[in-house]
């Protein structure tokens, strides 16, 4: 980072500037990077859904409306979006919470959206035993809006389905309605207070 400040070209003077403290701007920049960045690599997905209980059940069970941060590793840039994750169970379930938890583990490394969403598909299957899952992501990526192309109200979107929910149309519905209903109850109200 130290490196990074000295190659930009910056006004004469700027870089002693009291108020800028950049010569304390490398360990800020490294304490965020390894406790908010990609402290994911330091999470066990295992881990994060061994304490599971008993399923009692086997129909769907989603968790919409997760926000999550993440970086490109392509120009370490972040992304900001929101998770919906879904699964069927198998012999076991977890808590809402170690969902969240799930999303941040993958989320807080240098990954792809695309391959966000089939990691955290594919730990549910292989550490909970759920029979399918599915994972949809919708984010802005700082890549598209502050760079390049600069399309500042652009989404990208990221699905995957693994296991029974890659085959099974009607739990796949089930799942974007989900989807869709938890992103009415989040929406704007209008002045009369109804929801449009």
């Amino acid at each position: 980072m130290g490196a990074l400040l000295r190659a930009l070209p910056l006004p004469e003077g700027e870089r002693a500037r009291r108020d800028l403290d950049l010569a304390g701007t490398p360990r800020r920049v490294a304490e965020a990077w390894l406790l908010d960045l990609v402290d994911g690599y330091r999470a066990d997905p295992a881990r994060i859904l061994a304490e599971s209980m008993e399923a009692t059940g086997r129909d769907l069970v989603a968790v919409t409306g997760i926000d999550f941060h993440s970086m490109c590793p392509h120009h370490l840039l972040p992304s900001r979006g929101v998770a919906h994750v879904a699964y069927v169970p198998g012999k076991r379930v977890v808590g809402f919470g170690q969902i969240a938890r799930l999303v941040d583990c993958f989320a807080h490394r240098l990954i792809l959206e695309e391959d966000l969403a089939r990691r955290i598909a594919e730990a549910l299957v292989r550490h909970l035993g759920a029979r399918g899952a599915a994972v949809l992501l919708d984010a802005e990526q700082a890549c598209l809006t502050v760079r390049g192309e600069r399309r500042t109200r652009a989404r990208a979107h990221a699905q995957c389905f693994v296991g029974v929910l890659a085959r099974d149309r009607s739990l796949q519905a089930r799942f974007l309605e989900a989807v869709g209903a938890g992103s009415r109850s989040r929406g704007p109200r209008s002045r009369s207070g109804a929801r449009p």
